[in-house]
């Protein structure tokens, strides 16, 4: 399969190498997503659909963002609440973190072209959000009054 890069690193093929070599093209769009360039049409992206809905999460999680920047009412955790409620299960200093991490992850993430970490980030504070509201963290650690030697685990 003869391949070309884009200026964004995208792999391109033609439309013909798609019919004479599909099984190629398609197990590169399971790595990368792939321009199919043709010359009686627009080019078309090939990805697989985790990737597509991945990218629509994205879309949607900007778009609340958005939302929430622009509204004036409340502090920042409070208008983070609405669409993600499980913040209010955080403490109010973990809130405000979660809040600013949210937001300093997403503009950094557009910046760099890696949107996909925004959900990593969200996903990250929400399992911290389900732990706390499990109990986790809650109790006070035993700390031992002598330290206490391990053998060093086998590889």
């Amino acid at each position: 399969m003869t391949t070309s890069f884009n200026f964004a690193g995208q792999r391109v093929v033609q439309s013909s190498e798609l019919s004479r070599n599909s099984a190629a093209v398609f197990a590169a769009a399971e790595e990368a997503p792939v321009e199919v360039s043709r010359r009686d049409g627009e080019s078309l992206v090939l990805t697989t659909k985790r990737e597509a809905a991945a990218h629509e999460r994205i879309l949607e999680v900007a778009a609340q963002l958005i939302a929430v920047s622009l509204d004036e009412n409340g502090t920042l955790e409070d208008r983070l609440a609405g669409p993600f409620p499980w913040i209010k299960l955080l403490s109010v200093q973990d809130q405000r973190t979660c809040a600013r991490d949210i937001i300093d992850t997403a503009r950094g993430a557009f910046v760099v072209n890696q949107p996909g970490r925004i959900l990593t980030e969200i996903q990250a504070w929400q399992n911290t959000a389900e732990a706390v509201a499990a109990g986790w963290g809650q109790d006070e650690p035993d700390w031992l009054s002598e330290p206490v030697a391990v053998k060093k685990p086998r590889v």
